[in-house]
């Protein structure tokens, strides 16, 4: 969470902070803040949005080269002016931003305590830099060296910005399992969380690993390791478009992205699926076939909407690949004590690539002798690079907080994946084979029907936005659609929703059915369809209030439900790719309609860097 931004070069700081903030907001917004050095050191920082510090700033002095800035989800202390970042150390002479939780960081403050400090905010934040400042006056050394000995003693995850009155061109920073990049100008350096803010300026740019210092002026960039070694920096081209990071005349950025699908999706297809040789070109597969084809079992380890998708994922691989398949929240497989061997599979499954509770369960698994494959968005991101091999989703950023686009895009790849390794292994058929290939391709296309005309799920998303309570109900590939359908509606409208095999309504959820109840059915033509129709049944029986996704041309499901929301029809393995849209759009347009930021939901953050 958080989202962090550094400048240091020729132009004045303040603007480029502040733009890169709000480009970073989708990583916190409940207090925002800058720390300026021209002359003085000082720090300006407000509870809110980035737009309440601006208005906040009118008329003060905002001049400097050099500048950090820092949006927030709050951790230890609650969201307020004095919680939020940067800090200053009670000497004056530093400040710091911080991305990440200090978990040893109460033993610290008793013995800064102890030594006569002071606290101004209830943060672990200030506790480490004051740390860092009086490791600097005891130990008559350079900041550089105070904060590398500061980080040899705290337990945790972090990225950290300091800068210092004494120095007015240099940002020092670490990092240690939240990410940091830095763009290279001409004569200027850009630091942040990622690369969204640093695209307009430069498409140069490092990425920083974990237990690296970075010591960064405008014409120079030294990375050292914790022991004091120099490290090689290394030079990565971005491939983004500024565009894709505005909202390009949509409302909000999630209707954006939800409407991006048939291109993202055609994107992540586009180059590997290649209908008319029937072949899959995947080199993180192609690679590495021996060891997919002869795993002993897969897991795929991921959180939220991404542990969705492997969901889906676990009942295409096990039709497809015949390999037993588990799917493990990663922040409980990296508590226990999973029983994993060499020839296990493990597929992390990430947005951001910097989720921290995945992250730290592939580097147990890793080291365990399991095979670490990753599909992840964003391009250099950690997963990525700890992964023995993976295959981007292509899906482009996605500012929204509710994930969509970046949803669809790990289902494409983990389709064409089970497509692949089943093919090879010899567990799918050449006509089964060429079919679903066939249907993938199409996709995009359908996805683009449904986006045609949505204004039948706006029509029901007001019909419904006074409701208290939601059951999502599928089976099959569309049971995790149902639980993806309900954690959106929880996410962006507040509303009670919980997803469930339709089956398994009657082993409790079916208490909660009244007349006020809208009970969604994903219930698109497939193998499991006689079964659900029945459950419709049970469900109109208790005078629930029932909406349908449905199969374009079923007459039956009109007949016995309040609304529909139609989908083309594909097959069953493909079906999650279409029948998620419209649960997309139908949380979307609730939020909307009670007049929630569906981009910002309260609470939540787009990229998950600590526990």
């Amino acid at each position: 969470m958080c989202g962090i931004v550094g400048y240091t070069g020729p132009r004045q700081a303040y603007p480029v902070v502040v733009k890169g903030l709000k480009r970073l907001e989708y990583r916190g917004y409940d207090s925002a803040g800058v720390a300026l050095v021209n002359g003085d050191l000082k720090v300006f920082k407000k509870k809110g949005k980035v737009a309440d510090l601006e208005e906040n700033n009118v008329g003060k002095d905002l001049n400097g080269h050099i500048g950090i800035g820092h949006t927030r989800w709050a951790t230890h202390g609650e969201p307020s002016d004095r919680n939020a970042h940067p800090h200053q150390s009670q000497s004056g002479e530093l400040a710091m931003i911080h991305n990440g939780i200090i978990e040893n960081y109460a033993q610290i403050k008793q013995e800064l305590l102890s030594k006569g400090y002071t606290f101004k905010s209830d943060t672990d934040t200030e506790v480490l830099l004051n740390f860092i400042d009086d490791i600097k006056k005891n130990n008559n050394c350079s900041v550089e060296e105070a904060l590398r000995i500061a980080l040899k003693r705290v337990v945790g995850a972090y990225c950290i910005l300091l800068i210092s009155k004494d120095d007015p061109e240099t940002i020092i920073a670490a990092r240690k399992g939240s990410p940091l990049v830095i763009g290279i100008g001409k004569g200027e350096h850009f630091l942040a969380s990622d690369a969204s803010p640093i695209i307009e300026y430069t498409k140069e740019v490092v990425y920083v690993n974990d237990y690296e210092i970075a010591i960064v002026r405008p014409d120079e960039l030294i990375l050292k390791n914790l022991g004091n070694e120099k490290q090689t920096p290394y030079i990565t081209k971005l491939d983004m478009e500024l565009a894709k990071i505005e909202k390009g005349g949509y409302e909000h950025f999630m209707l954006k992205e939800i409407h991006e699908q048939p291109e993202t999706i055609h994107d992540c297809l586009r180059g590997r699926l290649q209908v008319e040789t029937g072949e899959i070109k995947m080199g993180g597969i192609q690679n590495h076939i021996d060891a997919l084809v002869n795993a002993d079992r897969i897991l795929m380890v991921a959180c939220g909407t991404s542990w969705h998708a492997g969901l889906i994922a676990e009942y295409v691989f096990e039709e497809l690949c015949r390999i037993p398949v588990e799917v493990e929240y990663a922040s409980e497989f990296r508590y226990r004590n999973p029983v994993v061997k060499k020839g296990d599979v493990i597929i992390a499954i990430s947005q951001s690539g910097e989720t921290a509770d995945t992250l730290v369960a592939l580097e147990k698994a890793k080291e365990q002798g399991a095979f670490i494959f990753g599909v992840v968005n964003v391009v250099g991101s950690s997963i990525a690079r700890i992964s023995h091999a993976g295959a981007y989703t292509h899906a482009g950023p996605e500012i929204g907080v509710a994930s969509t686009k970046a949803f669809t895009g790990q289902l494409a790849v983990l389709m064409m994946m089970a497509l692949k390794i089943g093919y090879a292994k010899g567990t799918i058929s050449k006509e089964r084979y060429l079919h679903l290939m066939n249907e993938l391709d199409a996709v995009p296309d359908k996805v683009k029907q449904i986006l045609a005309d949505t204004s039948n799920i706006e029509r029901i998303a007001n019909k419904y936005k006074d409701a208290t309570d939601a059951l999502f109900l599928g089976r099959g590939y569309n049971f995790p659609v149902a639980l993806e359908g309900a954690l959106k509606l929880k996410e962006i409208s507040y509303i009670h929703a919980e997803g469930y095999p339709a089956a398994e309504m009657k082993h409790g959820p079916i208490a909660l059915v009244d007349e006020n109840l809208p009970v969604v059915f994903v219930a698109t033509k497939d193998s499991y369809y006689e079964k659900i129709i029945s459950n419709v049944q049970e469900i109109k029986a208790r005078k629930g209030r029932v909406v349908a996704v449905a199969s374009e041309g079923d007459n039956v499901i009109t007949t016995m439900s309040e609304d529909v929301m139609f989908v083309p029809e594909c097959d069953e393995v493909i079906a999650p790719l279409l029948s998620t849209i419209p649960l997309q759009l139908l949380s979307y347009y609730v939020g909307v309609a009670k007049g929630y930021n569906v981009d910002m939901p309260r609470n939540l953050a787009k990229s998950v860097t600590v526990e």
